[in-house]
């Protein structure tokens, strides 16, 4: 392997496992506050329903049923969470080790590489032994927030070019984004016609 492809295949290892880390903590995050906060939500708007008269009261208060079901369901990660914690904290260890190991290759003269690639194959195969499966709902969007957005990745930005739409915001985010505004222009035409 050249030495540029064995630091973009670093840069590729550290992308997994930064982004898994983060992957990790999003799960966490969601189950240590999500349920919470739905609840002083539905409480609060539960409140307003009763102190005010409005004609689309009952769909409002379905709306917070529906809240309070999720947060219900979020609920049933709370013995799982201090794993995934765990785990992400694991990670953004090994994801520091590979962000060390890219640096050693970049400055490294040597002709041989394969001691890296060693060092690159032991490192992969720990972050596929620790990953946890089974992460919660929109963990990938938050996870890709606190990735892109929170953490420094030059280094991988270096190898891997990232692009706004095609990297830092996920397919499915933008896809509801665009058949939200597309669902907003038809019910402003079709209110506008008729």
């Amino acid at each position: 392997m050249t030495k540029p492809d064995l630091l973009k295949h670093i840069a590729e290892t550290g992308y997994n496992v930064g982004y898994g880390a983060k992957k990790h903590f999003a799960t966490y995050d969601i189950a240590a506050k999500m349920p919470g906060s739905i609840s002083f939500l539905t409480f609060s708007l539960g409140l307003f329903f009763l102190l005010f008269d409005f004609s689309a009261k009952k769909y409002f208060s379905a709306a917070c049923i529906i809240l309070g079901v999720l947060g219900f369901r979020i609920s049933t990660w709370d013995h799982k969470k201090d794993q995934y914690s765990e785990v992400g904290r694991k990670l953004t260890g090994l994801f520091n080790r590979v962000k060390a190991l890219y640096y050693q290759v970049k400055a490294s003269n040597e002709v041989d590489l394969s001691k890296f690639e060693n060092q690159l194959s032991d490192l992969q195969d720990e972050y596929n032994q620790m990953c946890l499966s089974g992460q919660m709902l929109f963990s990938d969007w938050y996870a890709h927030y606190k990735f892109f957005w929170q953490q420094q990745i030059d280094w991988i930005d270096e190898q891997l070019k990232f692009k706004l739409f095609r990297d830092k915001l996920p397919l499915s985010f933008t896809a509801s984004i665009t058949l939200l505004l597309l669902a907003g222009i038809v019910l402003l035409i079709l209110n506008f016609v008729w």
